[in-house]
């Protein structure tokens, strides 16, 4: 198993860590620390240093009830460290739904489109399926991030989500988009309560089901919080790491996190197991 990019065929027999690069103010964990573009491309250096195989670099918050960044603001914010970041051999993921910044950043040479409303804004899907190679990955959300918390699903949402990143899969690969280019996003937190979440992970099995290759990214959210009683996000270091394994074990291919060495120290723990 494989993902297809612009640049690289990456291999996803082993479990990948995606280091997360906010270059936001208001991002919910760390924002405002790697806001320009020079502590961006440090971060993105510490994180290749701490293990990350690839890096997500993302130029607006998402977290519930932010509001949405100008074009030309995010754009100012996410091109310069792209441009940087391409020369450290990595693959390159941009965390955007803003069909300009996919065809920016992709002209750039960016490998990833990593789509929180999974192609569903403007010429977004266009835009993917112009690409000769990019890879991409698409999420499950309810709602927007402005009021996806306001009135989070109900009941029994696995067979929605499930339901929702078939359809958006398959209309990518009725457009000749290769099936090694996608990769599919539960949404954690994204319209959902804690207790729905965790049986997302719970039963994570369904989704792998699909055919697709799962990203998991449960890195300091607050449904980790509920479940220790955490408050802070830099204090769920230790839950995000107990997550990204757990979403691994049953089945994850992929994990977006902000702590990328203790996430990678204990994947080879759990690598060491497998192998003995």
């Amino acid at each position: 198993m494989h993902w297809q990019t612009t640049r690289f065929d990456i291999d996803l027999s082993s479990p990948q860590v995606m280091g997360n690069v906010n270059v936001t103010p208001d991002s919910f964990s760390d924002g405002g620390q790697h806001a320009g573009t020079s502590a961006a491309l440090e971060h993105c250096e510490q994180l290749l240093r701490d293990g990350a195989h690839m890096l997500d670099i993302g130029g607006e918050s998402t977290r519930p009830g932010s509001p949405a960044v100008p074009l030309d603001e995010e754009l100012a914010r996410v091109l310069p460290v792209v441009r940087e970041a391409l020369k450290l051999g990595v693959p390159l993921s941009v965390d955007t739904y803003k069909p300009e910044v996919m065809q920016a950043t992709l002209d750039t040479g960016a490998d990833i489109v990593n789509d929180i409303w999974a192609l569903r804004r403007g010429h977004a899907l266009d835009v993917i399926a112009a690409h000769p190679r990019c890879g991409v990955c698409l999420m499950h959300m309810h709602r927007d991030p402005q009021t996806m918390q306001v009135a989070p699903m109900e009941g029994d949402v696995l067979p929605s989500v499930a339901a929702f990143l078939r359809e958006r899969a398959e209309t990518l690969t009725a457009r000749g988009v290769a099936h090694e280019r996608i990769v599919l996003d539960a949404g954690v937190g994204f319209g959902k309560t804690v207790a729905q979440n965790f049986s997302l992970l719970a039963r994570q099995s369904e989704l792998m089901a699909l055919g697709w290759p799962l990203l998991a990214g449960w890195s300091r959210k607050s449904s980790l919080g509920a479940a220790t009683g955490r408050e802070v996000p830099a204090e769920r270091v230790a839950a995000s790491v107990a997550a990204a394994l757990l979403s691994v074990e049953r089945g994850a291919r992929v994990v977006r996190v902000h702590d990328v060495r203790e996430t990678v120290d204990a994947l080879k723990v759990w690598q060491a197991i497998q192998s003995a």
